[in-house]
């Protein structure tokens, strides 16, 4: 463990460590429902070119891994090289660039694998949503943060990210009814529900009209 850790925080892998570390918080900070994955995807745009489709944060993070992993195994073959320090200093700047180059195939691969397992068919649109009531998976909602799972007609449920216009207590649990969506900002206009209001209704779908 203690060759590993030192390895890890060698150049050049401290640079990739450093970087992956930052995904790691990130991706709690979505799984715990503090942060919007939409939020960290900064100019890379919605998806990263040549990774089947994934979006951004997904597939730099893949990168990431990679690079760390092969920055690892390289920094280690270096330091076990026998090398003088000034080239082995010189060695360590060129794996620091040619570990992100190498590290794209095998994310590529990987993310074509990952979309032959995805299911190909066409599922319900999002505007089918429009009228069901949803679970809030953050802890708020609001102009310009929020998510909340949604169940479909077919029973399949979705991660959904919604908005509220107003002060509305809208948290962790809350029931709530999307009652529109934005097709430019790709969200829900989400408002309370009261379950109360309509005890028959199973929860996610919508009254007979």
């Amino acid at each position: 463990m203690g060759a590993f850790l030192r390895a890890a925080v060698a150049f050049p892998t401290v640079v990739f460590s450093a970087a992956l570390l930052v995904v790691v918080v990130c991706w709690l900070l979505v799984a715990l429902g503090a942060a919007d994955p939409e939020g960290f995807e900064g100019p890379f745009g919605a998806q990263v070119w040549g990774l089947g489709g994934l979006p951004a944060a997904v597939g730099l993070s893949l990168l990431t891994a990679f690079a760390w992993l092969l920055s690892l195994t390289g920094g280690a073959l270096l330091d076990g090289s026998g090398l003088s320090p000034g080239l082995q200093t010189a060695a360590g700047a060129g794996l620091l660039v040619a570990a992100p180059l190498a590290a794209w195939p095998p994310a590529r691969a990987v993310a074509r694998g990952a979309a032959r397992l995805l299911p190909t068919g066409t599922g319900p649109s999002r505007h089918d949503f429009v009228g069901l009531t949803c679970t809030v998976r953050t802890r708020r909602v609001d102009e310009r943060f929020g998510q909340a799972e949604v169940t479909a007609e077919d029973g399949s449920s979705a991660l959904v990210q919604v908005r509220q216009t107003g002060t509305d207590r809208l948290t962790l649990g809350s029931l709530g009814l999307l009652y529109a969506y934005d097709d430019e900002g790709e969200f829900f206009w989400v408002a309370p529900f009261d379950a109360a209001l309509d005890p028959g209704r199973p929860l996610g779908r919508p009254s007979p009209g």
